[in-house]
């Protein structure tokens, strides 16, 4: 479960590799030196990219540059979903879009998805559609799909950048560290008590040190992380129909109150009206 290199095969004739990958049994925490546009959709599922680690609630759309690692959309999913993922040659893009004016907004996107970049809104509606239709289309029809797509992200504001900075694999290839462990632990306990230092232990740092690697990788310490990880198994209990008070108790959590609060800091709504809003839609 170290990080891995994946090897992507795409088909002779071809520029992209279009297909819907299911890896919800396995942690697969990796980079790729091609570029990816990831859509998924299910009730809520983990979003980890660079840095950054958060959840997303019934899709996620995000496109995540070359050798930047990230961890597949749907690991730990145990309920329905959907997912589409569109990968490019490396060298596809740039060398079409760095040497043709008209494509300098696309050329700028691919400077910025370094840093990954998650779409919402219209933006997302109008992708989604046109990745469906790509399956669709014979060889030439798609290519003009797939630069279609790119020019609607482009000029899209309905974007949320990832990380701050470039995140690219080059800052971790020294980790000796195993995320995966870490995730296995936090995905057996989270509903317990987990404990720092079993988990440091695991990964065979002492305490301190494990802290310092945690908030180094992930720019949150490991309590947050527990945190983010339990609030979004609430936000699929919760889209399950099960009400705030058992969720509660079921995610790991001993006070209602605690764990109101902490919902409504972390997802910016009460449990109950996350609930309402996102069952209607």
């Amino acid at each position: 479960m170290k990080i891995k290199l994946e090897e992507i095969m795409i088909a002779p004739g071809r520029s992209f590799k279009l297909f819907s990958p299911s890896l919800r049994h396995h942690f697969y925490w990796h980079f790729h030196p091609e570029i990816e546009l990831v859509y998924v959709e299910a009730l809520s599922g983990i979003r980890h990219v660079g840095q950054h680690i958060s959840s997303y609630v019934t899709s996620d759309l995000v496109l995540i540059g070359p050798n930047v690692p990230h961890l597949n959309f749907d690991y730990g999913l145990e309920v329905d979903y959907k997912q589409i993922v569109l990968q490019l040659k490396p060298d596809f893009l740039p060398s079409l879009v760095t040497p043709t004016a008209e494509f300098a907004a696309i050329a700028t996107l691919m400077e910025q998805s370094y840093k990954g970049l998650s779409f919402h809104g219209r933006t997302k509606e109008a992708v989604v559609t046109r990745l469906r239709d790509l399956q669709e289309k014979d060889a030439f029809s798609s290519l003009l799909g797939v630069l279609d797509i790119f020019q609607i992200l482009a000029h899209s504001g309905e974007v949320e950048v990832l990380n701050p900075d470039d995140t690219t694999v080059k800052w971790l290839l020294n980790d000796k560290v195993r995320m995966g462990t870490i995730y296995d632990y936090v995905s057996e306990n989270y509903d317990k008590d987990p404990d720092v230092n079993v988990v440091a232990e695991k990964v065979h740092l002492s305490t301190a040190a494990f802290c310092r690697y945690f908030k180094r990788q992930t720019n949150m310490t490991f309590t947050d992380f527990l945190n983010q990880y339990r609030i979004s198994q609430a936000k699929n209990l919760l889209l399950q129909g099960k009400s705030a008070a058992e969720v509660c108790y079921e995610v790991g959590f001993e006070s209602t109150s605690y764990f109101n609060k902490l919902f409504k800091t972390l997802v910016g709504q009460t449990p109950a009206l996350f609930k309402r809003m996102h069952q209607h839609q």
